[in-house]
């Protein structure tokens, strides 16, 4: 079950990223009755979360908190119920980036709620070769999630 909260005031298309995160956790193998919220925050809470969780300064565009540490299943077993956790997306930060890349700001936003879903199944871009399978797999997700709507 998805939990989408805003608490800004960009306008959020909540059931996108129902939709977005339903999809994504089928693809992974993960009941869809796994809990999971996505929150969009304002610059301020997210630079407080960023310094106290990561140490760095400023706001970031997306930041992930797992709870029960689910891991991705297989088609035979899939992961079981449970809390995945949480993912906090700064919609201002994301706008400048979506400005760069040349997309939408709802195109940003799904893109780094993927990302968010993906850390919190355990993926990670620490070295170059994790870097390499988890942005694969979450450009995949994203375009044929895309493709569907």
């Amino acid at each position: 079950m998805t939990e989408v909260i805003n608490e800004t005031e960009y306008v959020i298309d909540e059931a996108e990223f129902v939709a977005l995160a339903d999809y994504v956790l089928t693809q992974m193998h993960v009941s869809t009755a796994a809990e999971l919220n996505i929150l969009f925050i304002e610059p301020g809470p997210m630079e407080d979360l960023h310094i106290r969780w990561l140490d760095l300064p400023g706001p970031t565009d997306v930041m992930s908190f797992p709870m029960d540490e689910l891991r991705p299943g297989t088609a035979d077993h899939p992961t079981a119920e449970g809390t995945l956790g949480d993912i906090c997306i700064c919609p201002q930060v994301a706008e400048q980036q979506a400005r760069e890349a040349g997309h939408s700001l709802a195109e940003e936003m799904l893109m780094l709620a993927t990302h968010g879903m993906l850390h919190l199944l355990g993926y990670d871009h620490a070295e170059e070769a994790e870097k390499e399978e988890m942005f694969s797999l979450q450009r995949k997700l994203l375009l044929t999630f895309l493709a569907t709507r």
